[in-house]
């Protein structure tokens, strides 16, 4: 039924042609059904046009449908390869992502460690200097007072040697060493100084 319903349209268009043919016998000499000429050709176009549909619907539409059939079975198959390499690639960089903040984590806990580490290095270094810096005070202190001990002492002998002398030659006589000792620790004594 499906493959005579070309025909019967064919049919009904022809019949209609002859009708309105028939109606106008003045008109176009193509639509002419009394001639013989143009029921051959009409003939011959429902022969040809048989001839095409039966070629079309036997060999080539069938083709024509198994190419459809391939390209959509492959551009589906792409299709699924496209979504299969996206999630594994949406895959790799949630991996690299992770994989970018641990190391990212790790760098910074390297460079804190190096940083307290050289903190710490720093702290002792610092404290080894200043013990040797306490210490070398320590030591410019008693040599210090060392010095200071020793120049008060010659300070003594000094103070003295010239209250002698200032003694001896305002009076004219010199004066016990044992009183002039007395007299200038007393002064000393009374400054600070001894």
């Amino acid at each position: 039924m499906r493959r005579l319903a070309p025909f019967a349209a064919a049919g009904i268009c022809l019949l209609s042609s002859a009708a309105f043919a028939a109606e106008q016998k003045e008109g176009m000499p193509q639509l002419d059904f009394g001639n013989p000429l143009t029921i051959s050709q009409i003939v011959w176009l429902a022969v040809i046009f048989y001839v095409l549909y039966r070629l079309l619907s036997g060999w080539a539409l069938p083709q024509v449908a198994e190419v459809l059939e391939n390209r959509a079975a492959i551009i589906s198959r792409d299709l699924e390869a496209a979504r299969q390499a996206k999630v594994e690639a949406d895959a790799a960089v949630a991996d690299l992502t992770q994989a970018t903040q641990k190391a990212h984590a790790a760098a910074q806990a390297e460079i804190a460690g190096a940083v307290d580490a050289a903190k710490k290095a720093a702290a002792a270094q610092a404290a080894a200097l200043n013990e040797r810096l306490d210490a070398q005070l320590a030591a410019a202190e008693q040599r210090i007072d060392a010095a200071r001990t020793a120049a008060m002492g010659a300070l003594r002998q000094v103070a003295t040697e010239t209250t002698k002398v200032v003694v001896t030659r305002l009076t004219g006589r010199t004066p016990k060493d044992a009183l002039v000792d007395t007299a200038v620790g007393t002064a000393l004594a009374a400054r600070g100084q001894a």
